[in-house]
């Protein structure tokens, strides 16, 4: 009998997100790998919006701050099995950007886990350590 996982694996992840339309936003996420495994409340992350997620490469750094799991539909009693790696998303409030639609100031925005797993934490020292 096959070993059934808990939690899909990062391969399934990749696979599910993989069958999403080719230029959707989870079919992109699919190429991306995981750059922040644990849990990102309250870190600074700048998203990954560069072609073809976006129309040009575009700097967005974001605090997710609220969690949001994904609905179960009322049908349903139990989720299936393997529940899904880096579901749901995120409220996240806007520190930096230049992209037009996500103006800097208190600007809030909803990314999806997977998004957010596959940005790049910012080291706040690091930056604030430059010249």
């Amino acid at each position: 009998m096959p070993f059934l996982r808990f939690i899909e694996t990062a391969e399934q992840e990749r696979e599910r997100l993989a069958q999403a339309p080719e230029g959707s936003i989870n079919h992109h996420l699919s190429t991306l790998p995981v750059n922040i495994p644990e849990w990102p409340q309250d870190l600074l992350v700048q998203l990954p919006w560069e072609p073809p997620r976006t129309d040009q490469k575009h700097t967005v750094v974001v605090v997710p701050f609220q969690f949001r799991g994904d609905l179960r539909p009322k049908d349903i009693e139990e989720e299936p099995l393997p529940r899904k790696l880096h579901s749901g998303s995120w409220d996240c409030i806007v520190v930096s950007s230049d992209h037009p639609s996500c103006p800097v100031g208190g600007y809030r925005i909803v990314v999806c886990a997977a998004e957010i797993a596959r940005g790049t934490k910012v080291d706040l020292t690091a930056v604030l350590d430059q010249p």
